[in-house]
């Protein structure tokens, strides 16, 4: 922990606090202050990646037809040209036609985003979706 714990109340609608205890038992939490402290977290570092300088980790995910001509090669090209930030990559054949890679990365939130916009948008790839996070160390 990052240092001491504050307490602090809360008033909410009786309703919408049935569905969220509902919601963090479903999830398994066993109370409300790891909710809450995790969804703080998440905020924070929703607005810290706003900032492109931001240091953070992404997870990209893309499936696409590797039988379209060149979309191979371009997919690992930019994988080439970005080395500095991708950090591993897995490739799994999803049937005779359709691959799922996924990449992790780390680096500037700008460059991050950079990269999954340039494999995102290339001609082919049917299904993109990257996830940026702020690493839990730069978090309290």
């Amino acid at each position: 922990m990052a240092g001491r714990l504050a307490r602090f109340s809360i008033s909410m609608d009786e309703e919408l606090l049935l569905r969220l205890d509902k919601h963090l038992r479903r999830r398994g939490y066993r109370n409300r202050s790891e909710a809450f402290r995790d969804m703080a977290r998440q905020i924070l570092g929703e607005q810290q990646l706003k900032k492109p300088e931001a240091e953070g980790v992404a997870v990209l995910s893309i499936v696409y037809d590797h039988h379209r001509l060149d979309l191979p090669a371009r997919l690992t090209d930019i994988q080439h040209k970005n080395i500095k930030n991708i950090t591993c990559t897995l490739h799994v054949h999803l049937d005779r036609h359709h691959c799922l890679e996924v990449l992790v990365m780390r680096g500037k939130a700008g460059e991050l985003k950079r990269i999954g916009d340039a494999l995102i948008s290339l001609n082919g790839i049917k299904y993109g979706r990257i996830n940026l996070m702020v690493p839990k160390n730069l978090l309290p």
